[in-house]
């Protein structure tokens, strides 16, 4: 269960998106930015939508989640753009990478966050997050000891981000089931398949380097 294999799709839906980047002279340091903020804007969404915000009465505000929701699907798409502009303006540095893998390590704290504290579930939420960033971890790592960055797995991050999209969108008419919300169902998985994602680059990577 891998989005990432649909790239060279999502590329080709890209090209008129790539031209009007272009055309408007945005650089895909500019477009990685915009892509963290915009997650900024979705754990906040989540957060609100939860009934976790300090400042309203305790009642969830489910609309909001699917304002979270289109906010996931765009940061999905920014993170897709950046580097398609970087290859089509012939920018593409191990400087822009960089600073395009920390934000989206940082977008998935803060989504993840929104997610738990608005649901009042940390501790569930800490399990998500640490499956989450172990998985991101292990598909730079392997590259860093000479092989292909890995992009596969159970649960690769266009997953993930389609996942939190699509529980975002069905969470504003079906909150909760076998009475625990969506979203804490959703944070279950990202806690187990997560791992288990973390741990499958791992031993692949493992496998091919004693081959």
């Amino acid at each position: 269960m891998t989005l990432d294999k649909f790239r060279p799709l999502a590329s080709r839906m890209l090209r008129p998106f790539v031209a009007a980047s272009v055309r408007l002279g945005l650089t895909p340091d500019a477009i990685s930015v915009v892509a963290f903020l915009v997650a900024i804007a979705a754990g906040g969404a989540f957060y609100v939508a939860g009934g976790g915000s300090p400042v309203t009465p305790p009642a969830p505000s489910p609309v909001l989640y699917a304002v979270g929701a289109l906010l996931v699907f765009t940061n999905g798409w920014l993170d897709l753009l950046d580097g398609a502009v970087a290859r089509e303006t012939d920018v593409d540095s191990p400087g822009g990478d960089l600073l395009d893998h920390v934000l989206d390590r940082y977008a998935d704290v803060v989504i993840i966050a929104g997610l738990a504290a608005g649901i009042d579930s940390y501790g569930l939420g800490f399990a998500a997050v640490t499956g989450v960033l172990l998985t991101s971890y292990l598909g730079t790592q392997v590259e860093a000891v000479g092989l292909e960055r890995e992009y596969g797995g159970l649960l690769g991050r266009a997953d993930r981000l389609a996942l939190v999209g699509i529980v975002g969108a069905i969470s504003v008419v079906i909150p909760a089931v076998a009475g625990v919300s969506l979203v804490g169902w959703l944070l279950g998985l990202f806690a187990v398949v997560g791992h288990i994602t973390a741990f499958q680059r791992f031993w692949g990577a493992w496998h091919d380097l004693e081959s």
